[in-house]
């Protein structure tokens, strides 16, 4: 197997074929091939005007049934992003394509008002964030998440969010009064405390002292805000895990839930690829113990085991999770309280005698 260096500021160089590509192209060494550096890529934004914008589920190890991603596609470039695979659905590569050809939905903020003015719409949390990050970097012009909060505290409606941007800093204002009226709940995903590897892992994210100053301002703001290890990536940042969740605590976080590493389809060669780029001694290693986890596979997409795993690994990782979380009292304190869906009330609506 070739394996592709990677590009400046870039999760991958590499635009490998869509599982649904009627043909598929190889580049061949006719003799002329000249050893230039790669040009730099632009990021590109379609937009697009979106039918619906409230995506639901039933998956049983899926503590949400409902979800918002006003963008697809995310420019973070994390090489182990398990929605890379989602781009093939539009005829792009979940390789470079990914990072550097996204769309943004321009009506998701009237769409999500109309939704939430029908008659029978039922109130429950709804998460933001569930695909590609809710803050990445064309949010500061596009302003798409910010719109909805904005939709979703006028209509006294729960939220929960996720991310690993401290640009969710600039929202503190409506997410400090989501938090008075006990109606939203933010998750920082913290994937490591190494700033060399979150610079090849995650090339266009905030930095961990970036991401910890995020919870520590966010908990000074009175906002419910819990820590995201993920993935845990055996061999590469698992050790770290007891560290991640201390360094957490101490800026205020409350709650913790981790994620082992998922290579869903086009993920698997993309962070192969990187292993043997970044990590070429450890990359057999790391790739025999990611199979041991997943029943000899890289990846199983089996309800209940496809976020922690199976075997001595996973039991293991479990374990020291546990048992850090038991000795911070995270998951005890203040932050897993039910949000308040009783307060939820469309403006301009009257409100039922009985």
């Amino acid at each position: 197997m070739s394996f592709v260096e990677p590009m400046r500021g870039r999760g991958t160089s590499q635009n490998l074929p869509n599982r649904f590509a009627p043909t598929v192209s190889e580049s061949h060494d006719d003799g002329w091939f000249q050893d230039v550096p790669a040009a730099r890529v632009v990021t590109e934004v379609r937009e697009e005007r979106a039918k619906t914008i409230i995506a639901r589920n039933t998956s049983p190890d899926i503590g949400f049934d409902r979800s918002i991603n006003p963008y697809r596609g995310c420019e973070h470039g994390c090489i182990y992003c398990y929605a890379r695979p989602s781009h093939a659905y539009w005829d792009m590569s979940p390789g470079l394509d990914f990072e550097t050809r996204l769309i943004a939905k321009t009506n998701a903020v009237m769409l999500l008002e109309q939704e939430l003015q029908k008659p029978g719409y039922q109130c429950a949390p709804i998460h933001m964030g569930g695909n590609t990050d809710i803050y990445q970097p064309i949010e500061r012009d596009r302003r798409i998440t910010r719109g909805c909060l904005e939709v979703l505290l006028r209509y006294r409606h729960p939220v929960t969010l996720v991310t690993k941007s401290a640009m969710v800093l600039r929202d503190v204002d409506l997410l400090s009064e989501l938090a008075r009226l006990r109606l939203v709940r933010v998750m920082v995903s913290v994937t490591t405390l190494d700033n060399e590897l979150k610079r090849t892992l995650e090339p266009r994210t905030a930095g961990p002292a970036a991401r910890l100053k995020v919870i520590r301002t966010l908990t000074e703001h009175g906002i419910p805000v819990g820590v995201m290890c993920a993935p845990m990536i055996p061999m590469v940042n698992d050790a770290e895990l007891e560290s991640i969740l201390e360094a957490a605590s101490e800026a205020g976080a409350t709650s913790a839930s981790y994620i082992l590493l998922r290579l869903p389809n086009e993920v698997a060669p993309l962070f192969e690829n990187w292993l043997h780029t970044h990590l070429p001694q450890r990359a057999a290693h790391v790739l025999s113990l990611v199979r041991q986890c997943r029943g000899g596979e890289l990846y199983d997409s089996s309800f209940g085991k496809r976020f922690k795993g199976e075997g001595p690994f996973a039991a293991l990782l479990a374990r020291r999770f546990s048992l850090a979380v038991k000795r911070l009292g995270l998951n005890e304190r203040d932050g897993r309280e039910p949000l308040d869906c009783s307060q939820f009330a469309p403006p301009g609506q009257q409100m039922a005698l009985l």
